[in-house]
C-alpha cells in the first residue's frame, strides 16, 4: 500500500456507497473550479463572487438544510458534512476557503434552531442559493473565548434593539447580507447574552477588512462596528437571555469541523511527504530510505491514525446525540497537534521546497495556528474539558 490521501484513510465502518458518491462528485468538482485557480485566490486575498452560485449548483450550499427552505437533507448525515470538510482540505485550504464559502455553516444554524419561520425563509433560500450570505459575529476585541462577558449592546427601545458595540476575527464578514450577532440584552454573564440577526445594509453598521494574516489568505475575514444599530425585535434569534446556550450549541459542530479539517491537512502532508521522499535523492539514495525520514512517516502515520480513530467515535456519537462536549473539545486539541506534527515534519522532509508559496505544505503550516486558536484555543479547549468531567 502506497501512502497518499486515501490510502491513509482508514475504515470507516460508517460510510454508505452514497458517502463515497459524494465525495467522488465533489473532488471532481474541486479539481475543476478551486484547485487551478487557488493559489492566485490566495494571492489576491479574495475568492471570486461566482464561486457561491458554482456551489449552489452542485449543493454544496445546501447539504443539510431543510428542503423547505432549498435546501438539502434526505438521506444527509454529518459523514456528509465531513467529506466535504476532508476534500476542500484536499484541495489546498486547510480552512480559509470553506470559512468563507461555506460560512453559513455556522452564521445560518442560529436562525434555522430559534429564528422565526418569517426570518427563516427570509434568510435561509438566498443563502442557500448562493445569492446572499451570513456570518456569525461572536468574538470581540476585548476577547473571543470568553462569550460570557461579550460587552456589545442591544437595548430594547419599542419595537427595536439599538446595538452598539463591535465584532472582530469574524470570517465572511466583508460580504455578508446578516451577521448572528451575540449581544449583552441584560446583566452580566452568560444570562444577559442574547442572539439577534442583524443586517449589515442597516445605517450605523460598518465594516473594515483584517487581510494581513498568516494565513487563510483568500478567506474575507473583518471586524464589524455598530453605532447606535436600530434592529427590528423581530430579529432576536431565540428569547432574551438564552443567547449563551444557542452560542455554545452552534460552538460543537464547528469545532468537529475544525477537527475533521486538521486531521485532513495533516494527511494531505503525509501524502506530499511520502511523494517527495519516494522521489528525491540524497547521498546516493531515495530520502524514503533514510531510516530518519521513514521514522518521520511512520510517526506521521500513527499520530493520524489515533485522531481518525477519535473523529469517528464522536462524528457517530454525535448523530447519536451522546457527544460529550469534553471529549469533543479534547478532539480539536488531538486534531491541531496532529496537524502541526504532520506539517512541521513534512516540511522538513520537503526542505527548501517547503519554503515556496504555491503548496499544501508551506500554506498548512502557516494555517495551523488559525485553526489551533480559532473556534476556541488549546487551552479553553482543555479547561472546557477539566469543567465537563467536573474536575
Amino acid at each position: 500500500m502506497s501512502l497518499n490521501f486515501d490510502s491513509a484513510r482508514l475504515y470507516n465502518p460508517y460510510l454508505r456507497p452514497e458517502h463515497e458518491e459524494w465525495r467522488t462528485q465533489l473532488r471532481k468538482w474541486l479539481e475543476k473550479e478551486v484547485v487551478p485557480y487557488l493559489d492566485d485566490w490566495e494571492e489576491a486575498g479574495k475568492v471570486p463572487d461566482s464561486l457561491w452560485q458554482k456551489a449552489a449548483d452542485i449543493g454544496v450550499l445546501q447539504l443539510g438544510y431543510p428542503e423547505a427552505f432549498g435546501g438539502v437533507s434526505e438521506g444527509i448525515d454529518q459523514w456528509h458534512v465531513n467529506i466535504t470538510n476532508e476534500e476542500f482540505t484536499r484541495a489546498g485550504s486547510a480552512g480559509g476557503l470553506v470559512s468563507n464559502l461555506l460560512v453559513h455553516g455556522i452564521g445560518l444554524p442560529p436562525v434555522m434552531n430559534y429564528g422565526s419561520d418569517a426570518l427563516k425563509q427570509l434568510v435561509a433560500p438566498p443563502v442557500l442559493a448562493g445569492e446572499k450570505r451570513i456570518s456569525l459575529g461572536i468574538t470581540e476585541p476585548s476577547g473571543g473565548s470568553d462569550v460570557a462577558n461579550i460587552t456589545t449592546t442591544a437595548v430594547r427601545d419599542g419595537d427595536h434593539y439599538i446595538v452598539n458595540g463591535s465584532k472582530t476575527f469574524i470570517s465572511g464578514v466583508m460580504g455578508a447580507d446578516w451577521v448572528s450577532t451575540a449581544v449583552r440584552t441584560g446583566g452580566e454573564g452568560g444570562r444577559g447574552v442574547s442572539m439577534l440577526l442583524i443586517p449589515t445594509d442597516l445605517p450605523g453598521v460598518a465594516r473594515t477588512p483584517l487581510n494581513r494574516k498568516q494565513g487563510w489568505w483568500c478567506a474575507d475575514t473583518g471586524t464589524i462596528y455598530f453605532d447606535n444599530v436600530c434592529v427590528p425585535a423581530e430579529n432576536l434569534l431565540g428569547e432574551e437571555g438564552q443567547g449563551f446556550w444557542v452560542i455554545m450549541t452552534n460552538f460543537n459542530p464547528e469545532r468537529l469541523a475544525l477537527a475533521v479539517t486538521m486531521e485532513a491537512a495533516a494527511r494531505a502532508c503525509l501524502e506530499d511527504a511520502v511523494n517527495w521522499a519516494q522521489q528525491r535523492k540524497t547521498f546516493g539514495k531515495r530520502l524514503a530510505d533514510h531510516q530518519v525520514i521513514r521514522h518521520k512517516i511512520a510517526t506521521m502515520k500513527q499520530k493520524i491514525n489515533a485522531t481518525q480513530t477519535y473523529l469517528q467515535y464522536l462524528t457517530q456519537a454525535s448523530m447519536e446525540g451522546r457527544c460529550d462536549p469534553g471529549d469533543l473539545a479534547m478532539a480539536k486539541v488531538q486534531a491541531s497537534e496532529t496537524m502541526e506534527y504532520c506539517a512541521r515534519e513534512a516540511s522538513q522532509i520537503l526542505g527548501g521546497a517547503s519554503y515556496l508559496r504555491g503548496n499544501r505544505v508551506e500554506r498548512f503550516y502557516r494555517e495551523v495556528r488559525v485553526n489551533a486558536i480559532g473556534g476556541g484555543s488549546e487551552e479553553i479547549m482543555r479547561d472546557l474539558a477539566a469543567r465537563q468531567y467536573q474536575l
